[in-house]
C-alpha cells in the first residue's frame, strides 16, 4: 500500500469512530503494520491532545507555585522550538487526586487548543511536519481519526469564528507537512445531519451533550449568529459541513467520500475495501 497515513473525518455522529476501526481491521487483514488513534488519544503522534503550552518564563513560575508537583512538571515536560509542552492530561491521569484540582484548572487553561489562533496554528503545523518526518522512514500505516479537518475547523471557525480562509488554510497547512507521506482521506458523510446528530446525542453521556452545546455556541461563529441550545447547535454543525466541503474541494490528497447515511455496516465495509485497495478516490456528491 502506497500511503503511510489515512484520515478519517465526518461531522459528530456520521460514524468516523467505527470508520476508522473498520479501515484498521482492514488493513491487519492486508497483513500491514497499522497504527490506531482514535479522537482522544493522549498518545496522538501528530496532534496535541491535553498538553498545555508554556513560555519559559511561564513554565518557570508554574514550577515555583505547583510546590512538591514541581519535579514532576519537570519530568514530564518537553522543549520544542523554545516551547515547553506539558502532557497534563496524561500526568492527572497517572497522578489522579495527587494533582490538585485547581491546579489542574490553571494548567488546562494553557491547553494548546487554547492558544490564539495564529499560535495555535504555528504549534500544530510544526507537530504534524514533525510527525511526518519521523512515519516517513517507518513500516507502518497510520489512522487518525478526526485532528486532521475537525480540529482546525473546530478551533477556526467554531471556537475564534475566523473567515473560511482561515480555516482553509489551516488545514492545508497540515496537508502540506504530511504530503511525503501519501495521505488518503476518508470522508464520512451523512445526508441529514439534524438526524444523525439527535442519534449521537440520544446515543452519548448527558455531560457530553452539554458541554458540546456549550462549546458550539458560546462563542466564535455561534455566538456571533446568537445560536443556543440544540437547534443552534445543529445550525452551526450546518455552517461546519459547508466549510469542510471547501476544504475537500481544495484538498491535493486523494479524498473518498463515503455515504453512511443508511448505517448499513456490511456496505461501508465493503465501500471502505475498495477505497483501502485504490479502486476508488472520489465516491458521492459533496453539495
Amino acid at each position: 500500500m502506497k500511503s503511510k497515513l489515512i484520515l478519517v473525518e465526518g461531522l459528530p455522529g456520521s460514524g468516523k469512530s467505527t470508520t476508522a476501526r473498520m479501515i484498521h481491521d482492514i488493513l491487519i487483514e492486508k497483513g500491514l503494520n497499522a497504527g490506531l488513534y482514535m479522537e482522544g488519544n493522549l498518545d496522538h503522534p501528530a496532534d496535541y491532545e491535553g498538553v498545555a503550552y508554556f513560555t519559559e518564563e511561564d513554565f518557570e513560575n508554574l514550577l515555583i507555585e505547583s510546590g512538591s508537583l514541581s519535579k514532576t512538571f519537570q519530568d514530564w515536560v518537553t522543549v520544542k522550538g523554545g516551547r515547553r509542552m506539558l502532557p497534563y492530561m496524561k500526568i492527572k491521569s497517572e497522578l489522579g487526586s495527587g494533582f490538585p484540582d485547581e491546579l489542574f484548572a490553571a494548567i488546562s487553561k494553557k491547553d494548546v487548543y487554547e492558544l490564539p489562533l495564529k499560535e495555535n496554528i504555528a504549534v500544530i503545523v510544526e507537530s504534524w511536519a514533525e510527525f511526518a518526518r519521523k512515519a516517513e522512514s517507518e513500516n507502518k500505516v497510520y489512522v487518525f481519526e478526526c485532528c486532521f479537518i475537525q480540529n482546525p475547523v473546530t478551533v477556526g471557525m467554531v471556537k475564534y469564528g475566523a473567515p473560511d480562509e482561515v480555516s482553509i488554510e489551516y488545514v492545508q497547512k497540515i496537508g502540506g507537512a504530511v504530503k511525503l507521506l501519501d495521505p488518503l482521506l476518508v470522508y464520512v458523510k451523512q445526508e441529514d445531519i439534524e438526524i444523525s446528530f439527535r442519534k449521537a446525542v440520544a446515543e452519548r453521556p448527558e455531560d457530553w451533550f452539554k458541554g458540546f452545546i456549550q462549546y458550539y455556541t458560546s462563542q466564535g461563529y455561534g455566538a456571533k449568529k446568537e445560536l443556543s441550545g440544540l437547534e443552534g447547535t445543529i445550525e452551526v454543525l450546518k455552517a461546519r459541513q459547508q466549510l469542510e466541503y471547501k476544504i475537500l474541494e481544495q484538498l491535493t490528497m486523494p479524498v473518498s467520500i463515503l455515504d453512511n447515511t443508511q448505517f448499513n455496516l456490511e456496505c461501508h465495509r465493503n465501500s471502505l475495501r475498495k477505497v483501502i485497495m485504490g479502486e476508488n478516490t472520489i465516491e458521492g456528491n459533496m453539495r
